[in-house]
């Protein structure tokens, strides 16, 4: 992975990695045997950076056990044996994305209000077309003012096409055309950009559960990825919301907007435990190049301060 991924992300983390190892730091710095108190510090850091409770707990235990049966004798086998148990956690939700057996490929990209969708929407759009694939953006949140005035501007800055309908619209009938615009221009991948909804609301999941039908029955295998983006600063109280919503809507993975901005970052490693979920964009600024395809090396590095 190049090195300017690690960059911004040991930027992005700087409150979690901060905070994390003015708990820990001392015990990874240290010389001589592990002491207790060094493990249960470990602990506590997971907690305070929102890794979740019974995370820290079993990995705690895990190096205790190690610790008594002598597995780690001196306090510089300490970081990597946490190095290897989160990495190992991150692989474990690892899955590969699916491709389209013809184009147009469809994303769908859903989650709560005051998440960051539609910006996520764009910069996807433009590390899509970095990396060589075009894109059509649709504008299927027709439920909030103003939403397709915004997806227009973010798609004027990435030079992509829009496809959108009046307000109130069927956000299916805008996927519909959506699909249609990228058969008929040539397009390799429809972005689609939906309302905020609550799991709890049954007809905004039965909305997004007909944007899904009409997407599958319009291309074989679609959507190809359903991506929920998820508030990094809302730490590990979002992950309950998270679980129904992913459980309703079929979430493929998760995208972490506002990592820069919270000191909770190891939220990565919640979602990992709890939501059986890979994640694979985070969000580290405001700018349009400020979202990073995830790598678990480089997030636990930054995490642990391991020098690349």
């Amino acid at each position: 992975m190049a090195r300017t991924f690690l960059t911004k992300l040991k930027r992005g983390l700087f409150m979690t990695h901060t905070e994390f190892l003015e708990k820990v730091g001392e015990a990874f710095q240290r010389t001589g045997p592990v002491e207790p108190v060094h493990i249960d510090r470990l602990e506590e850091a997971l907690i305070a950076a929102d890794a979740g409770v019974p995370l820290a707990v079993r990995l705690a235990d895990e190096i205790r056990s190690e610790v008594r049966s002598n597995r780690i004798t001196t306090a510089d086998q300490l970081r990597p044996a946490v190095r290897s148990r989160l990495l190992a956690l991150l692989e474990d939700a690892d899955h590969d994305r699916r491709q389209a057996a013809q184009p147009p490929r469809v994303t769908i990209v859903v989650g709560v209000n005051g998440t960051g969708k539609t910006t996520t929407v764009a910069k996807l759009a433009k590390r899509r077309k970095e990396a060589g694939t075009t894109v059509v953006l649709a504008a299927a949140d027709t439920f909030r003012a103003a939403a397709v005035d915004q997806l227009r501007v973010w798609a004027e800055r990435v030079d992509a096409p829009i496809i959108h309908q009046r307000e109130g619209a069927d956000p299916a009938a805008v996927v519909y055309d959506a699909i249609a615009a990228a058969r008929s221009r040539g397009i390799d991948e429809v972005l689609v950009d939906t309302a905020g909804r609550l799991h709890t609301r049954a007809n905004l999941m039965k909305e997004l559960e007909k944007v899904k039908s009409v997407a599958a029955r319009e291309v074989p295998g679609a959507p190809h990825e359903v991506l929920l983006v998820l508030d990094a600063t809302t730490g590990s109280n979002g992950i309950e919301q998270a679980q129904q919503f992913g459980a309703t809507a079929g979430v493929d993975g998760v995208v972490l907007t506002k990592l820069d901005g919270t000191a909770k970052g190891g939220v990565v490693l919640a979602i990992a435990e709890r939501l059986k979920l890979p994640v694979r964009w985070v969000g580290v600024g405001e700018g349009i190049d400020d979202l990073l395809p995830f790598d678990r090396e480089d997030f636990v590095d930054s995490l642990l301060d391991v020098e690349a």
